[in-house]
């Protein structure tokens, strides 16, 4: 007879062996007894045999590694991030959508309450250019020439030249310097008839020195001085001196034109600082216009 041996002494082959003949034989006890009390159906001794092999294999297989993640799980995890990327990047959309809508709409809140500046305007379009008379007799009598206004606008213009002339300011022109054509003559305001006899007229709807805008200085050229008897030999880069109470301003000559009496555009306003110098011409035939354009030196 065998010595039987003691725990200590088996292998781990052994004892796991002998581990699983006592969970046969505690199976076999279990089925007798479920037997006995009709809980279940006879099984078969081969049947019962062949199972303790399944036993084993479970055994053996309790510790393999779990099943991996399958395809589909991965593809629905992408997806979902995918997602939230998505959710994410719209949220920074609707933010940046919003910040400009809010800048738009304190811009439009701004404009709104911003009072518009105002530029004045003459009350009364001029319909000929400044300065124009007969040409002087031999005694140096003139008068002004009538015959360059259109016929029906004559009563218009005749009624006008009696307003009566506002105060000047400080900072419109006192006096007018062209070193080139020594030229040094007071400025007065207003560029009708009488205001030319005085010496050189400044509008009464251009603006001021220095300002953006049109200055516009007009004088004769053969009676009262013939202080622009000469603009013809002006040449771009001449300078044209402008005083005020204040200051004085520098303009240089860009360019000459000669016009006819009804060219009124030469007076519009400008938006940067120009001078427009305005006379009859030519020398004692008076039938047209020249006009000399500058603009502010910097």
């Amino acid at each position: 007879m065998a010595r039987r041996k003691s725990p200590e002494d088996l292998s781990v082959e052994e004892l796991r062996r002998l581990l699983i003949e006592k969970r046969r034989g505690a199976r076999r006890e279990r089925l007798e007894h479920f037997k006995r009390t009709g809980r279940v159906v006879a099984v078969e001794p081969d049947a019962l045999e062949s199972s303790a092999p399944v036993v084993e294999t479970l055994e053996e297989t309790s510790d393999q590694p779990p099943v991996p993640e399958s395809k589909r799980r991965k593809v629905m995890d992408r997806v979902l991030l995918a997602v939230e990327v998505l959710a994410v990047v719209g949220l920074v959309g609707v933010l940046i959508s919003g910040f400009g809508v809010l800048r738009d709409l304190n811009e439009e809140v701004a404009s709104a309450f911003a009072q518009e500046e105002l530029t004045p305007t003459p009350l009364v379009m001029a319909v000929v250019l400044p300065s124009g008379h007969t040409p002087p007799d031999a005694q140096g009598n003139t008068r002004p020439n009538v015959e360059e206004i259109p016929e029906h606008l004559r009563p218009m213009v005749q009624s006008l030249e009696n307003l009566p002339i506002p105060t000047p300011a400080p900072d419109q022109a006192i006096r007018l310097q062209i070193p080139a054509l020594g030229v040094d003559a007071p400025v007065v305001l207003g560029d009708g008839w009488e205001q030319l006899k005085k010496g050189v007229g400044q509008n009464l709807a251009s603006a001021d020195p220095g300002e953006n805008g049109n200055v516009i200085l007009s004088a004769h050229n053969d009676v009262y001085g013939e202080l622009f008897r000469y603009l013809d030999k002006l040449v771009p880069g001449d300078q044209i001196v402008i005083y005020t109470q204040q200051r004085q301003y520098v303009y240089v000559v860009d360019r000459t034109a000669i016009v006819e009496p009804t060219a009124v555009e030469v007076m519009a306003s400008t938006g940067s600082p120009t001078v427009t110098l305005i006379s009859c011409y030519p020398y004692l035939v008076n039938d047209e216009r020249i006009v000399v354009f500058g603009r502010l030196q910097n």
